[in-house]
């Protein structure tokens, strides 16, 4: 306590000056804190005002992004709309031309009745045909062609056969029948011979000539149609130009003129 009365007395004896210097000094203090304190204020307000302006640019940039992403969605959209246009525009031309397919498959159907009863007569007049030309042609390989022909004749009068079906057994017989007469082949068969049974080999020429050999060759012969029967054939040159026939069906030698008689055409008046 004895120490403040001494400053007291060492303040009072300062001058007026002095006291007005350190007025002076504590009233800039004050301002500096004032000023400061204005500062942090003014530094702060910056801050926010950044902060606003990040925040307000963070939505620019998301809406930017949001309208790139809808544009591109647009033009995909737009394209597949584009190419669904062609599509439906190809789809109609389409479904056009199967309806008008479908109209002609609807008058063929209608049709269909009348070409059924008109067809079965041709076919069946189709097959007379067949039978009556096999049983007069040349005799080969008979029994097997009439087998043929009775198997097609129990398809022809099925009633679980389609017409369809029987047009096409029928054609298949007619194809058969019809690669005769452009081909050439043997075959083993019994003939009788005046009044003998002979084992021969048949080689057929087409529908041209059919002719008959011993496998010795001791007998050689040809049907003849205007007599209806075998008639042996004379001479050595026939009996070689049939066995190189023979021998030609059965691919030994190659392929060779054949000098053989023939039966002269039948003169239709």
């Amino acid at each position: 306590m004895k120490t403040v009365p001494t400053v007291t007395r060492r303040f009072e004896r300062r001058s007026p000056a002095l006291v007005l210097g350190v007025l002076a000094l504590a009233g800039s203090i004050l301002a500096g804190v004032v000023v400061a304190a204005d500062l942090d204020d003014v530094i702060g307000a910056e801050a926010e005002g950044i902060r606003l302006a990040q925040a307000s640019q963070q939505r620019i940039d998301a809406t930017v992004r949001e309208t790139d992403a809808l544009v591109a969605e647009y033009k995909q959209v737009t394209k597949q709309i584009d190419g669904l246009e062609v599509y439906n525009a190809y789809m109609e031309r389409q479904i056009a031309g199967q309806t008008a397919e479908l109209g002609e498959l609807r008058r063929s159907l209608e049709r269909i009745g009348d070409v059924e009863r008109q067809i079965m007569p041709l076919m069946i007049r189709m097959f007379d045909g067949l039978e009556q030309f096999i049983r007069l042609d040349l005799p080969f390989l008979q029994e097997e062609r009439l087998a043929r022909v009775e198997r097609l004749r129990a398809v022809m009068e099925s009633p679980d056969v389609t017409v369809a079906e029987k047009f096409r057994r029928l054609t298949e017989v007619f194809q058969i029948e019809n690669d005769f007469g452009r081909t050439i082949e043997t075959y083993k068969d019994a003939l009788i011979i005046d009044g003998a049974t002979l084992e021969v080999d048949i080689l057929r020429l087409g529908r041209v000539g059919l002719y008959y050999q011993t496998n010795d060759a001791s007998a050689t012969g040809q049907w003849d149609p205007a007599a209806g029967a075998w008639t042996p054939m004379s001479g050595g040159a026939a009996r070689n130009q049939v066995r190189q026939g023979i021998r030609i069906a059965r691919r030994l030698v190659a392929p060779d003129l054949l000098l053989l008689e023939i039966p002269a055409p039948e003169v239709v008046q």
